[in-house]
């Protein structure tokens, strides 16, 4: 992936993280503009990843040969591991440490619905979340991916076609399943084929490299995004988003071969699965002891920071390599299987 996409990717999550600090440590009511902004627009930050997600996904597979069966078998490898550790570390906190947990409640078959990425409503009554709050970005992304595993059969152009017409389908034709077609039918979904659009601009060369321009780019990006209303998200949000990516792709010679900030990028899912755990129970502890918030929150940041890493190293990198060794193993066996039979 390149570098500066990396390096968004890493910004999107912590500012996510800064709009959840505001939510978990002030209840959403802010004492200064900073703050203000991180409540009004931290969240966009969910819009710059939908993006990122279609471009990745387009740009991962367009050079390569994968049946659609196999490229859910390795997106899966990649998403479930961690999902499901911090979705049963979150059962178990909330269980086991209510107070600091005191707006979450967990029941069985919504914690199996959440693992399963099928959206439900939460047993706290406070909407459609899975186990793990922020996992509802992933019923999105599950969505997409089950839907793109399709065009793989089809040539490249016509991907983000058929993705865009089956995303339709979904979202606003398929009424019939209660809070579950409501769920899906937020525009938010067709942030995926903007990303894929990049992704097909990139390939024909439309992204060149430069400066000046996409910096006046995110300049206006970010003035869009403050100005306008959250709605309709696609245009309010996700364009502007959109255009930010495009930028810092431009931008890419500038940030090539950064270290660091691919390790930031590296890590930014595991940040964002993470820290709404930290946060609560360090909103906790600077309510119940009158921490100074601000410091508590800063001590979170390197607590999440740290542990996303070794997440991103020991949870994601490993499994992933593991179970896609395993599947390929299983998968060349089984055909040499096949050959030996089909021999007289």
């Amino acid at each position: 992936m390149l570098i500066s996409v990396q390096a968004l990717r890493a910004l999107a999550a912590w500012t996510v993280v800064c709009h959840h600090f505001m939510q978990i440590f002030f209840d959403f009511q802010a004492s200064s503009a900073l703050g203000q902004l991180f409540i009004d627009k931290g969240a966009v930050g969910v819009d710059v990843f939908f993006v990122i997600s279609g471009l990745v996904i387009f740009l991962s597979t367009e050079n390569k040969d994968l049946a659609p069966g196999r490229f859910l078998m390795y997106r899966l490898f990649r998403i479930v591991p961690a999902y499901w550790l911090y979705t049963l570390l979150m059962g178990l906190l909330v269980v086991f440490a209510p107070p600091a947990f005191a707006d979450q409640s967990v029941d069985g078959w919504h914690l199996l619905l959440s693992l399963l990425f099928i959206p439900t409503q939460n047993p706290g009554g406070y909407g459609i979340y899975p186990t793990l709050n922020v996992g509802w970005t992933l019923n999105y992304e599950m969505l997409f991916y089950l839907l793109f595993a399709w065009t793989l059969l089809f040539r490249l152009h016509l991907r983000l076609l058929i993705v865009a017409a089956l995303l339709f389908a979904v979202s606003q034709a398929w009424t019939g399943f209660g809070w579950v077609s409501d769920f899906y039918r937020s525009d938010i979904v067709y942030e995926f084929l903007l990303g894929m659009g990049l992704g097909m601009l990139y390939r024909r060369g439309w992204i060149k490299p430069g400066l000046w321009l996409p910096l006046l780019m995110i300049g206006g990006a970010l003035l869009t995004l403050y100005q306008l209303p959250p709605q309709p998200r696609v245009l309010a949000w996700g364009l502007p988003s959109a255009l930010i990516v495009a930028a810092s792709m431009a931008l890419e010679r500038y940030f090539q071969h950064n270290r660091l900030l691919k390790v930031l990028g590296d890590s930014s899912y595991s940040v964002y699965l993470m820290h709404v755990l930290v946060l609560s129970l360090g909103g906790y502890a600077a309510q119940r002891y009158g921490l100074n918030p601000y410091a508590v929150f800063a001590g979170c940041v390197l607590v999440i920071g740290l542990a996303a890493w070794g997440s991103y190293e020991w949870v994601e990198k490993r499994s992933y390599q593991w179970l896609k060794r395993w599947a390929d193993a299983t998968g060349t066996a089984s055909a040499a299987q096949a050959l030996t039979r089909q021999k007289p």
